[in-house]
């Protein structure tokens, strides 16, 4: 395993998750690259890994890019992975990639957990299209636009968002495609509360706030 660059998919909350694949890639590898060195550190000692980290994140991505792609260069073979889940969904590490495939160095994506699909197989909508909004703005007044441009879209919506904003959200989506759209809520996947709420905007909305949910979501919008 020389000069290539892995592109390693990690658990999304339960580490039973972990591919066979993944745990191989990355006790292969001569070094792996992470956002922060906290989760990282974690998780590969979750699995008795040591191995030398380089911090990649969206305060230094330009640099440390730079400096993975040298050591790539000189015949090491690297891992990419984020806090959680698939790297590059809306993470940082493009840049890092796209280096790589100028300098015809190898990237190799090593699938796993996700909590798109997660989210949209648990859903119960049919999942022939879906379209992904990744995260809105926390600005209020600008998220609520955004919300009135995905309104057009007539196909399953896919929006993430932080924990602490979902009431936000889902007043947003009750006020903007109605109360009565349905939508469902996947709320901390793969963890022992994981939940689907399933239902309309409104009745949703008033779930959230008489339970005051806090977790990781994917929320889905049923626009077509």
């Amino acid at each position: 395993m020389k000069s290539i660059l892995h592109i390693v998919s990690t658990p999304i909350g339960n580490y039973e998750d972990i591919t066979l694949r993944a745990l191989n890639t990355l006790k292969d590898v001569d070094f792996i690259i992470c956002e922060e060195f906290k989760e990282a550190r974690r998780f590969l000692s979750h699995y008795k890994i040591e191995k030398e980290l380089i911090s990649l994140n969206e305060h230094n991505e330009e640099e440390a890019s730079r400096e993975v792609l040298k050591k790539i260069k000189e015949g090491k073979s690297a891992a990419l992975i984020s806090d959680c889940g698939t790297p590059l969904f809306s993470d940082p590490g493009t840049q890092l990639v796209q280096m790589c495939i100028d300098a015809k160095i190898e990237v190799v994506p090593v699938p796993g957990a996700s909590s798109i699909m997660s989210a949209l197989v648990g859903s119960g909508f049919k999942l022939d299209k879906f379209y992904y909004a990744g995260w809105l703005s926390p600005k209020s007044e600008v998220r609520k636009k955004e919300l009135l441009r995905l309104k057009n879209i007539k196909e399953i919506i896919v929006l993430m968002e932080t924990p602490y904003r979902l009431k936000a959200i889902l007043a947003d989506v009750s006020k903007i495609f109605g109360e009565k759209v349905n939508i469902v809520v996947a709320f901390d996947l793969t963890l022992p509360k994981e939940q689907f709420l399933r239902g309309t905007a409104a009745v949703i909305l008033k779930t959230a706030e008489e339970k005051n949910l806090k977790g990781e979501f994917v929320l889905l919008i049923k626009n077509n």
